[in-house]
């Protein structure tokens, strides 16, 4: 394995710019993180060198860090977001120390901004239905939306595991879904019968006319031949929320927040929604337990006689 970068004489000296380049190495070969992740650690840490200098002794002082944190909140930042530019800053210096280039991890001591957990958006029912009803699908491109949708809300994917599903990651035959989640961890996923019928129609009629014989590895293509990004299926979720009546925070995350709701409320257990979702902490998906009672103290006040 290449190393990250050689060491400095000595702890604190050298370029800041350079130490985050090592880190990013790290993050990408040692830890195997996602492009996604590396991205917005590259943007964190980014900021703070635009704050604090390049000069790597003076950035990693306690000092520099306090203000830098201090600058966020005066930006307008919440505290989710200060929590998460902590969260860059002490991997990053931990990464340092442990290679020699500081001799004191500056953030050690440093309480992260409490973070009220906050409720998922997710989507009822009709909802779901009249979204997923939303695509035309006489055309190609509406085919292979309405595939999308409906192999979203089937699965839970991420919007970057959904964009990158191969053919050969599909097993129509078994109805699972092989997904290389954060980490390039797998996992295999059941999909449901109406999400594989509506693929079905996809691979059948729009996939081949939107590729027009051009050979392309990726289940969902564009009309250039050429995997779907995120972005463009942002903006296709977004349109098409509009279409029904949704017009606020619908984005693709939403439909994985209805997924897991739905799931729960059916009486899934909470270790296979996480094994689903491809979550590596239980934690993160209690977070739909919030839901989950959120809505049954609406149910009561809405039903008993007595609420």
């Amino acid at each position: 394995m290449p190393p990250t970068a050689p060491l400095r004489t000595g702890p604190g000296s050298g370029s800041l710019q350079t130490a985050q380049k090592a880190y990013l190495h790290f993050c990408r070969i040692e830890k195997g993180l996602a492009a996604n992740s590396l991205s917005a650690y590259a943007a964190d840490l980014s900021r703070f060198e635009s704050f604090a200098g390049d000069n790597l002794k003076q950035s990693s002082s306690i000092e520099s860090v306090h203000a830098y944190l201090s600058s966020l909140y005066d930006s307008g930042l919440g505290s989710r977001s200060v929590a998460r530019q902590l969260t860059t800053l002490r991997g990053f210096f931990q990464f340092l120390l442990g290679e020699g280039r500081i001799s004191h991890d500056p953030t050690e001591n440093m309480e992260s901004p409490k973070i009220w957990s906050a409720i998922p958006k997710f989507l009822g029912s009709a909802q779901i239905n009249s979204l997923l009803d939303a695509p035309d699908c006489t055309t190609p491109q509406g085919s292979r939306d309405r595939a999308m949708l409906q192999l979203l809300y089937a699965t839970g994917l991420r919007v970057s595991e959904l964009c990158a599903v191969r053919l050969v990651d599909l097993d129509c035959q078994a109805g699972v879904i092989t997904v290389i989640g954060k980490g390039n961890k797998q996992r295999l996923i059941p999909v449901g019968s109406h999400a594989l019928r509506a693929i079905g129609d996809y691979l059948g009629c729009g996939r081949p006319k939107l590729l027009k014989q051009r050979p392309c590895p990726y289940l969902f293509v564009t009309a250039r031949g050429s995997r779907m990004t995120r972005q463009s299926f942002w903006k296709l979720i977004t349109g098409y929320g509009k279409q029904i009546g949704v017009f606020h925070h619908l984005s693709p995350h939403v439909l994985r927040h209805s997924f897991a709701t739905h799931l729960l409320e059916g009486g899934a257990d909470l270790r296979s929604v996480q094994t689903m979702l491809g979550h590596a902490d239980i934690g993160t998906t209690q977070i739909y337990t919030h839901v989950m009672r959120s809505r049954l103290r609406s149910q009561v006040d809405q039903h008993h006689p007595r609420s």
